[in-house]
């Protein structure tokens, strides 16, 4: 392998720990999980006219007379009536005190010590209200007051099929001013329909606005709370433009206050989401916000929480309509809402990568799962279709270095010949390629142009939640974090961590036999041991079902090259025949006439 060769090889290499560096998630402290809530303060902003600088959001403990004001102190005291809706999907429970959901759990995802996937934070019992500022000047929150409704206490509902049932909230505020509340779910749907209806309530609420809030983000659901934490943020969509927020401090919010049109917010942690997406009444902004927060045993959280701005225009009867999606980051379940929800999904850089991930490797990774229910076989096969694909690349790049292999006893002739003379070194090294029709590039070209689908492929196995959980044989319990195969004594240098993942250690080692096939260069043995160390610490704290995809890669690959080397391993090297002068058109067209005697 040459020096040209060796280099680019050097540069993909870097390239690829590089970027993989950047994305990867942290390493796991011993003991850090979920050791707290994932719930967000609240994210609300009174309306303009009455204050300079919107509060920080604080949801506060118990509402006073003084709070609430002259049109709703009545409304603080009452008796809460829960119901319960399931679905084949999930349960949820929805309360009187707020006309709000105190529950959201996920029938077919389990959290990491196997409970129900809880999308409501229980610190903070309930979630999704309305909040405005009254003509008396009192920011009111729905969350705080008791609402009437259509059921009985503690009645549960079951829905099956296509079925679905409609829940009914109403605050009375008088005798002719109400504020309705209908949540409609559905059995196969993620999403709750709503509808928010304002009756006679141009003398109740000011500055034309009311806020419709997500305050409590999402629960974690994963035992490394830093891994999960590297995925957590939040989404606004607004005049089609996706603007991500991300807290960025343990000590200050991070706090975006966004104006005119729209489409949909959403906050999400590494699998799930929660997004408010407007229907007919278009929203007129959006308020979010996020803090990291410590946790014991080195563990963090990020807390969001979501303000859809609502116009209010005053008028004896109107309101809005909006769905409320708590669900997983599935990309055929957000996807199906046609509002581009999936673009909060995880799948590489918008320009390149993801394409690639969105229309090639989640469809082909589907349609291999259809047929095979095990995800480790499924990755075995999607290695070997890729592979397949890849081969003329892949093909060219082996023979290009076999080539370079031949011709490496005559350029260390050359380079021991002028060693005194680089320049006249480099020019006969250049005649050797040219005389021999080797190109040095031709061996990394293939390489560099596998890297976006390198790439997307490391996003999807990233972020995929068809992984999570999702086991393959004895230790290999969980695709979607790294496997445990030795437990180590102390801690590894720079990684944190003291477990060592099996196929990590497996793909290091095939990656060594690449290295011990390729490299023939003594100059070049430290390539050798140096790659397959660095690459196998880096994939050491990474999901599994990704160190299962590059080690059956790496053994095609080695496969490949045995198969390669058997069939031309007796090609002699030849000369590329020059190529004859034709002299031009004029040559060509007298090459034939006789020729005249003087």
């Amino acid at each position: 392998m040459g020096k040209q060769e060796t280099l680019g090889f050097i540069l993909i290499g870097v390239v690829l720990i590089v970027w993989m560096w950047m994305n990867a998630p942290p390493p796991p402290e011993p003991g850090t999980g979920v050791q707290a809530d994932t719930s967000s303060e609240p994210a609300s902003r009174p309306p303009e006219q009455q204050v300079q600088q919107p509060p920080s959001p604080a949801r506060p403990a118990t509402p006073t007379i003084d709070s609430l004001g002259v049109y709703f102190s009545h409304l603080a005291e009452g008796k809460e009536a829960t119901m319960t809706i399931r679905t084949d999907l999930y349960t949820a429970e929805v309360t009187t005190h707020g006309g709000q959901l105190r529950k959201w759990e996920l029938s077919n995802f389990e959290t990491w010590d196997g409970f129900p996937v809880q999308m409501v934070d229980p610190d903070y019992g309930r979630d999704f209200a309305l909040l405005f500022l009254s003509r008396d000047g009192k920011e009111i929150r729905t969350s705080n007051l008791f609402f009437t409704s259509n059921y009985h206490p503690r009645a549960t509902v079951e829905l099956r099929n296509r079925e679905s049932h409609t829940v009914v909230f109403t605050l009375p505020i008088s005798s002719t001013q109400r504020i309705v509340k209908k949540m409609t779910f559905r059995n196969e749907s993620y999403g709750c329909d709503v509808e928010i209806e304002l009756h006679n309530l141009g003398d109740v609420i000011a500055n034309y606005e009311y806020h419709v809030v997500w305050e409590s983000g999402i629960r974690y659901a994963e035992h490394n709370s830093v891994d999960e934490s590297s995925y957590a943020t939040s989404y606004v969509l607004s005049g089609g433009e996706l603007i991500d927020i991300e807290a960025e401090s343990f000590e200050e919010k991070t706090r975006r206050d966004i104006n005119g049109s729209v489409e949909w917010v959403a906050a999400r942690n590494k699998y799930f989401a929660v997004a408010m997406i407007p229907g007919k009444s278009e929203s007129q902004g959006a308020l979010v916000e996020g803090l990291k927060e410590h946790r014991p045993d080195n563990g963090v959280v990020e807390r969001y929480s979501l303000n859809l701005k609502m116009p209010f225009r005053g008028a004896p009867s109107e309101g809005a309509e909006l769905t409320l999606f708590l669900g997983p980051l599935d990309f055929d379940v957000v996807s199906d809402y046609g509002v581009g929800l999936e673009q909060i999904m995880s799948l590489g850089a918008a320009w390149i990568i993801r394409p690639i991930s969105e229309y090639v490797m989640l469809p082909l990774f589907g349609l291999i799962h259809f047929f095979i229910p095990n995800y480790g076989l499924v990755i075995i096969v999607f290695s070997l279709i890729i592979k397949v694909v890849l081969h003329p690349l892949s093909k060219t790049s082996l023979k290009s270095m076999k080539k370079m292999q031949a011709l490496q006893p005559m350029m260390t002739e050359l380079r021991e010949k002028h060693k005194d003379d680089p320049e006249t070194m480099n020019k006969a090294i250049m005649n050797l390629y040219k005389e021999y029709g080797v190109n040095p590039a031709a061996g990394c070209l293939p390489m560099l142009l596998q890297m976006p689908i390198l790439f997307a492929l490391y996003s999807v196995f990233r972020s995929a939640i068809e992984l999570r959980q999702a086991g393959f044989f004895w230790w290999i319990t969980d695709l979607s974090v790294p496997d445990v195969a030795i437990k180590l004594p102390f801690t590894l240098p720079l990684m944190g961590t003291d477990q060592l993942s099996g196929l990590a250690l497996a793909m290091g080692i095939t990656m060594f036999i690449q290295q011990k096939m390729t490299v023939t260069d003594p100059r070049q043995k430290a390539m050798v041991w140096m790659m397959p160390i660095m690459m196998t610490l880096l994939f050491n704290s990474l999901p599994s079902g990704l160190n299962l995809y590059y080690f059956v890669f790496n053994l095609l690959s080695i496969g490949q090259q045995l198969w390669i080397n058997k069939k031309d391993g007796d090609e002699p090297l030849r000369k590329v025949p020059a190529k004859k002068k034709s002299g031009g058109l004029m040559g060509r067209l007298t090459k034939d006439l006789p020729k005249v005697r003087r």
